[in-house]
Formats: structure tokens, sequence, C-alpha cells
């Protein structure tokens, strides 16, 4: 249910038709989902009730400052005022998907034991652009993972290379052997 309400937000901002104003859109909503994915006792005060609706609204506008479009400014004003702040994620997951649709530009993530030098993610990247058609850039984050596994959400793209996988591979195809 979360998902269709921020679709609809997410289509109203993409009804603007401004290139400038929805990427200043993501940029902010970005923002705050990171503040609200890093810190959860913002998300807890947001989701409060003991918080009046106007406080929590003048909370995030203030934290915004004077030099964002006041078209966003509005838009959060809104959201606060439907009961809504908590759809921020939602809303800048969807914005950023239909932003890296229309640029054929796709973030990635590479989960791995051990930090990647410069050229291997650089291979990687090619190598993902090449088979997909789209430009992918990756970031790594450090798992417990024996091996790597590289991700793109909005391609559908899940790649695995573990030594657990390859064993068992291996295994399988010495019991089919003989």
């Amino acid at each position: 249910m979360e998902t269709l309400i921020a679709q609809k937000y997410a289509k109203a901002i993409f009804a603007t038709k401004n290139d400038t104003l929805i990427s200043e859109f993501a940029e902010v909503l970005n923002n705050l989902s990171s503040v609200f994915a890093s810190s959860k006792s913002i998300a807890c005060t947001l989701n409060s009730p003991l918080l009046s609706d106007e406080n929590k609204i003048k909370a995030i506008v203030d934290a915004l400052g004077s030099k964002v479009d006041s078209k966003v400014i509005n838009f959060i004003k809104l959201l606060g005022e439907n009961k809504r702040l908590s759809l921020i994620p939602a809303v800048s997951k969807i914005i950023n998907s239909k932003l890296q649709n229309q640029t054929n530009n796709y973030q990635g993530v590479v989960y791995s034991n051990k930090k990647l030098d410069k050229s291997e993610m650089s291979q990687l990247e090619k190598t993902l652009s090449k088979h997909t058609g789209s430009t992918i850039s990756l970031k790594e984050i450090n798992s417990d993972i024996e091996g790597i596994k590289v991700s793109v959400d909005d391609l559908g793209i899940e790649v695995n290379f573990s030594k657990q996988r390859v064993k068992d591979q291996l295994i399988d195809f010495i019991n089919l052997a003989f």
C-alpha cells in the first residue's frame, strides 16, 4: 500500500516536466532518506503521535534551509499535513529508479569480504555495462561473503561468485561424471 501511495507522489513530481526541479526533488529526498535511515531516533520522532504535524514539518523544513525550491518545501508540507512524512524514503526510491531508467545509468552494489581495487571495480562496471547496454556504477560494501556478490536491483541483476557455490558445483559435476 505504501508503495502505491508513494508512486502517486512520485508521479506528481515527474508531472512538472522540469528536469532541474526533478533533480532537486531527488537530491533533497535522497538526503532526507539517508538521514532517516542513519538515525532511528529521527524516524521514531517522525512517527511519534506526541509531536504535532506542524512541528515535524517545521523541523524538516528548517533543516533543509532557504536554498531549497519552494515547490520542494510545499511538497514536504503536503506530506506532513497528510501524515505521510514516513513515505519520503519510498518516494525517493521511486524517483531514483525512474531517473535511472530515463538516463540508462544504474547504481549497483558489490558485496565482498575483501576490498577490491579500483581496476577490479572498473572491470566489473565495464563488463556489466557491456552485457546490459546501460551504464553501471558500483559501490562496494564489506560483508562476510567468501567471494563476491554483485547486485543491480533496478535491472534485476544478481551475480554471485562464492567459494561454497563453486565447491558445490564441482561436487555435483564429479558425482554426475561417475
